[in-house]
């Protein structure tokens, strides 16, 4: 199943100004580079759940996610190349032309439904059988919005396994948390993770101990939403083309910018001891979120 993913993924070491000044060592750990279509922790994520998947003799994967979900079109993707069927449940109603996303997704063969707002809420619950093809979806495997499940844990855990120097932090964009919280099962006891979170979110560090039931003081979330999901502002966008200008690696502006942003403006502000070592997951981020596509 994993000869089509390049295993295991890199760390580039990234210098600047920042780092020599504070004089702390940030490594990017290139899971982008897993495979071009089902990249970084959305590969995390899926491998336990597809193996289980076949352990219960589903041919069928079904999941939820908004019309622009990385996760979407990554589960469409790993159906087309491990041959499942696939259905995507999208929040909200449907809008042609589709998207770059979900005509990805149609593309790849998913199945996409559509479910009013409120009724998407009972996506993790037997109610949403009544609400579509009952048949269909009780016979799907079923993976959690986001692939947030322990089974995604579990594969999120292995990043940490893969890298082979010392580190002192290690650090992710965060959605629903399950890529840091698989992270955070992992470490020594001197290091510890952080999310950053790309959304305006009061609570994930509590929602990641509700709903993915890991306890774990190493984590701690910080805040770089720039305005919301998917959104953005001038100086993201700046930092991003400047990134790329200076270390020719692409970061999307949902996750893996608002990532780096964050960490220089931590390192900026003496958040890091000196003499720390870093270590940032670039997850892939979203594929159709390139800066250079903004005018």
């Amino acid at each position: 199943m994993t000869d089509i993913f390049h295993l295991p993924t890199r760390l580039d070491r990234i210098t600047n100004a920042l780092t020599e000044q504070f004089n702390v060592s940030l490594f990017l750990k290139r899971d982008d580079l897993i495979h071009p279509e089902i990249s970084g922790n959305k590969w995390r994520k899926l491998k336990y759940n597809i193996e289980q998947a076949k352990r219960e003799h589903k041919d069928t994967l079904l999941t939820f996610g908004g019309a622009f979900s990385n996760h979407i079109t990554a589960t469409a993707a790993a159906g087309k190349y491990l041959g499942f069927k696939t259905i995507g449940i999208i929040r909200g109603e449907e809008y042609q032309p589709l998207n770059k996303s979900l005509q990805f997704a149609k593309d790849c063969g998913m199945k996409l439904m559509y479910l009013d707002r409120e009724n998407y809420k009972l996506k993790n619950t037997d109610a949403l059988l009544t609400t579509h093809d009952s048949r269909l979806l009780s016979e799907a495997y079923i993976i959690p919005e986001g692939g947030a499940n322990e089974l995604a844990v579990k594969g999120c855990a292995e990043i940490v396994d893969e890298i082979d120097i010392e580190f002192d932090y290690i650090c992710c964009a965060c959605g629903t948390g399950t890529t840091i919280a698989g992270i955070a099962t992992n470490l020594k006891p001197h290091q510890k993770a952080i999310g950053f979170a790309v959304l305006k979110h009061d609570n994930l560090l509590e929602e990641i101990t509700e709903n993915l039931f890991i306890h774990n003081s190493k984590l701690s979330i910080q805040n770089y939403p720039f305005g919301g999901y998917a959104r953005t502002t001038p100086e993201l966008i700046q930092f991003i083309k400047d990134f790329y200008k200076e270390h020719q690696i692409l970061l999307d502006y949902v996750y893996t910018g608002k990532l780096m942003y964050g960490i220089f403006d931590l390192i900026s502000k003496n958040y890091f001891p000196e003499n720390t070592t870093i270590i940032a997951v670039h997850t892939g981020g979203v594929t159709n979120a390139n800066v250079f596509d903004i005018v």
